[in-house]
């Protein structure tokens, strides 16, 4: 096997397709991803500068915020750039170990993503259901610790995609018909059996996404319940105004990823492979590009903020 170490069955090297059927097209495909990315970065980097810069912004929400926008900034930036080398220069070589970095990165940094929505979520909880105690509760070590501790989880149920990937025997094929190196697509090409992956991975999307789901779900019949049981409509309208941007990031994020989970399984002979690659990309550039233009557009302090940002002298801010 070309690119292959034939005593270890370990590739030197994997060559990724791009999005197999629609080479002639790559580089119409990269415009617009590289326009997202672009957006990506400078909405998300934008975002944490500001928040560590603004005063009105030292809050609980807004630092689980600017965590969301480092997972998303990193998330993308794992994968794109290598991408749009496959689309533009034909650099389709990636180093067996440099393959499964990025895998990490980019499920690892995933798990970050669900978790920290999570956070929001209970954060959005605690702001309604009990408004006198957010700040007791939301201390600064809580926040630390509540992070510090979804990074973990990722970290630790994470890991174990390397360990089980490097394993493999890769006897048949070191052509990967992907623009990345996701977890079952890398599977896909050993001549060995997957099947522990494709169980641990499912797993791990139980332990991950259900979960935050579950606790998501939760959180918000909670607050429903809170904002229906308050007397003034003004009141009620004002409570949940506060988590429609919240609400807008769990959708963004969580519909691409469950049609990606769900036809990748069971949608496989009648969706084709480049639907599933290009809905593959948009899940890990869809979050990054919309997040900080749906909290930049509904969050009141962060259009205060940048107003004073960029014109403070010309408007008498101090």
């Amino acid at each position: 096997m070309s690119g292959a170490n034939s005593s270890s069955l370990t590739p030197e090297f994997f060559i990724l397709n791009g999005v197999p059927g629609l080479e002639d097209a790559h580089v119409w495909i990269s415009l617009p991803f590289c326009f997202m990315y672009m957006i990506a970065v400078v909405g998300n980097c934008g975002l944490i500068y500001l928040i560590g810069h603004e005063e009105a912004l030292h809050r609980p929400m807004f630092y689980f915020l600017a965590l969301l926008s480092f997972t998303d900034v990193t998330w993308c930036t794992t994968t794109v750039p290598n991408m749009l080398c496959i689309f533009w220069f034909n650099f389709k070589k990636i180093g067996f170990n440099s393959c499964l970095a990025q895998m990490f990165f980019v499920h690892m940094l995933t798990g970050m993503e669900s978790g920290v929505l999570m956070l929001m979520a209970l954060d959005r909880y605690v702001a309604i259901c009990n408004p006198l105690r957010y700040t007791t509760i939301l201390t600064n070590p809580v926040i630390a610790k509540a992070c510090l501790a979804t990074f973990l989880r990722s970290v630790m149920l994470i890991f174990p995609f390397t360990l089980l990937t490097k394993r493999l025997p890769y006897c048949r094929s070191i052509l990967i018909p992907h623009t990345y190196c996701d977890h079952m697509s890398v599977a896909k090409v050993s001549c060995g059996n997957a099947k522990v992956n494709a169980i641990y991975g499912l797993m791990v999307a139980l332990l991950i996404g259900v979960f935050d789901i579950c606790c998501i779900s939760v959180s918000y019949t909670m607050i429903l319940r809170a904002v229906v049981s308050l007397s003034s409509a003004d009141a009620r309208h004002k409570a949940f105004s506060t988590c429609t941007s919240h609400i807008c990031a769990i959708v963004i994020t969580y519909v691409p990823a469950f049609f990606t989970f769900f036809t990748h399984r069971f949608g496989g002979h009648t969706i084709p492979h480049h639907v599933h690659i290009i809905v593959a990309n948009l899940y890990l550039l869809l979050p990054p590009t919309m997040n900080p233009i749906v909290y930049g557009v509904k969050t009141k302090q962060i259009r205060e903020s940048v107003i004073k940002f960029l014109l403070g002298d010309k408007m008498g801010f101090t």
